[in-house]
């Protein structure tokens, strides 16, 4: 573990949740048994974000290093502990000499979307590791299964639980049940930001946090810090504002990257949405203030009290009211826009990272991806890049609106899945070069000098990988059958239905001016409601002068996009 400049992550949040259960199949799924592949310049290195481990009987494990809260009722049929320790829980003696009562309750039935999870010790694979929770090899692909009554296949409509696509064995601290609260019905819901934050100023949650941050933080050589998952639209912001906090406070000096996390919701609720901006405005403000560096994600257009609806992606037909597809996006961008701290050899940390980003006070940043980047088969990355001008090849993730005009201070870039022998312009000698792009020497000045033309007054850092995006079941094949199993594009549709194996992606984090119009609209659209018609808000932890307060460092944040010579216009906003 020596040199892998360890990351803890924290999920919160039943979305959170949902992401992560994505975003560490992904990473499984890049596993490399391969040691020459693994250590190679670009490989990424997986002890960043995994620990490996040992049962009580001696068997090796392998688990992210992860802390996951959630309401009772959230895990469906997964056990809080797991499976990998579950043995020796059960081998312990009881000790207890007096009377027992015994209640025995009906465990939750396996969704039909899950594997005969019974067959998981015949699965494991001959290096004594476990193996991960795929689906069964006999099942047709997804989008051969079709529900009578849907154009959705039949198992992905039931997924109600982020535990029914989770692949990856936890280890048994990760999980964390808050009981005091319900995941579903309408009674005994976690809906506010101030009801989020009274969790963890109360003892039981918090030491049990304190508890486990320290079994993980304990046994890292060098840790470089905490990647934080929360829900914005619920009391898990409260939360995330309380986690992050005690972050800075027990930590300082490691770099805590927050990511804060929307699915597509149901908008014809007047109190749920007006809860959500609430919960979104306060967590912004706070997690921004607690973070290294904080950003939204969601594939919504916008998340102000009237939404934009979802973006639209050119080569992925996802559900947008199926957090199962809303989070794979996400947490495809995620598994990329991460790389530059997990690679093998890399001088780039996740302190450093945001510092690039976060100057002048800009602690929010904004992500876009191409997922996936358009490219075909044999085409050349300067052709690739050519043929999307002048338009951009990404869309937006952070709910920021339109993005392609605004002006990006800083941004961090990475671009994986393109061959080493494609990186560069495969014209014959002597051709006249078609752009600049095909006079570059190598893949990384490719796409440095892409960045350079079409952001000239950008600090851009940027990453090439060769290896693509892998994709194992149970990801969802959503895909355009304009791709082949690779993800790259075809000249016609295809008529077969092999399943998108894996695909190349493009994706950034960006410090941009437009941050400054929308966390300013947050501020004027809640300076005209009336929240005091919404009185159950504040009744829980959030009092008035918190929400007054907490809205003018919202517009004080907003001011730090401020292009250098704005307008008068500008000018007026900053002394109205």
């Amino acid at each position: 573990m020596s040199g892998a400049r360890e990351v803890v992550t924290l999920q919160l949040g039943h979305y959170a949740g949902s992401v992560g259960a994505h975003w560490w199949g992904l990473q499984e799924a890049s596993f490399c048994l391969d040691p020459a592949t693994a250590q190679s310049d670009e490989g990424i290195c997986h002890d960043v974000l995994f620990r490996a481990g040992r049962t009580l009987q001696g068997r090796e494990t392998y688990t992210p290093r992860l802390i996951l809260m959630d309401l009772k009722g959230s895990l469906s049929s997964l056990k809080q502990e797991g499976c990998l320790y579950a043995d020796a829980k059960t081998n312990t003696p009881l000790t207890w000499k007096g009377n027992l009562t015994t209640h025995q309750e009906d465990p939750s039935p396996a969704n039909p979307f899950l594997p005969d999870l019974n067959r998981l010790e015949d699965n494991r694979p001959p290096n004594g590791s476990f193996a991960p929770r795929t689906l069964p090899g006999d099942r047709p692909p997804l989008r051969e299964r079709q529900d009578e009554t849907s154009q959705m296949p039949c198992s992905e409509s039931r997924t109600c639980f982020w535990s029914d696509f989770l692949r990856t064995h936890l280890h048994p601290r990760s999980i964390v049940t808050i009981y005091q609260y319900n995941h579903d019905g309408d009674s005994s819901r976690l809906e506010t930001f101030g009801q989020g934050e009274k969790l963890l100023q109360e003892g039981t949650y918090l030491e049990e946090l304190e508890d486990r941050l320290h079994f993980y933080v304990e046994e890292c050589d060098y840790l470089q810090g905490f990647q934080v998952l929360c829900d914005l639209h619920n009391g898990f912001s409260g939360v995330g504002a309380k986690v992050t906090e005690l972050l800075q406070d027990e930590y300082a000096g490691k770099g805590v990257l927050t990511w804060g996390l929307t699915p597509v919701l149901n908008t014809a609720i007047p109190q749920r949405n007006f809860y959500r901006l609430m919960n979104t405005v306060l967590a912004m403000v706070r997690l921004s203030s607690h973070s290294s560096l904080f950003c939204p994600l969601s594939l919504y257009g916008s998340l102000g009290l009237r939404p934009a609806p979802p973006i639209t992606l050119p080569y992925v037909h996802y559900e947008a009211a199926l957090d199962y597809h809303t989070s794979a996006i996400l947490a495809t961008a995620l598994d990329t826009v991460t790389v530059p701290y997990r690679l093998q050899t890399s001088a780039i940390s996740m302190s450093h990272l945001a510092e690039a980003l976060n100057f002048s006070g800009r602690k929010v940043a904004a992500a876009v991806a191409a997922v996936p980047f358009p490219v075909a088969q044999e085409q050349s990355l300067p052709d690739a890049l050519c043929n999307q001008q002048p338009a951009m090849p990404w869309s937006p993730l952070s709910s920021c609106g339109e993005q392609r005009e605004s002006h990006c201070f800083a941004q961090s870039v990475v671009l994986r899945g393109i061959s080493k022998e494609h990186q560069v312009s495969n014209s014959p000698p002597g051709t006249e070069p078609k752009s600049v792009l095909h006079m570059c020497e190598t893949g990384q000045e490719v796409l440095a000098r892409y960045l350079y033309t079409v952001s000239p007054r950008t600090l851009s850092t940027s990453h090439l990988l060769r290896g693509p995006c892998k994709l194992l079941a149970p990801y969802p094949q959503f895909f355009s059958p304009l791709l082949n199993k690779h993800g790259f594009l075809l000249e016609k549709p295809s008529s077969a239905s092999a399943a998108v194996e894996s695909i190349p992606v493009f994706g950034a984090l960006q410090s941009l001016a437009i941050l400054r119009k929308t966390l300013g609209s947050f501020y004027e659209e809640l300076r005209q409601v009336d929240v005091r018609r919404w009185a159950s808000f504040f009744s829980v932890g959030v009092e008035m002068d918190d929400f007054e307060e907490a809205l003018e460092q919202l517009r004080t944040l907003s001011h730090c996009y401020k292009e250098s010579g704005g307008s008068a216009a500008d000018s007026e906003d900053e002394t109205d």
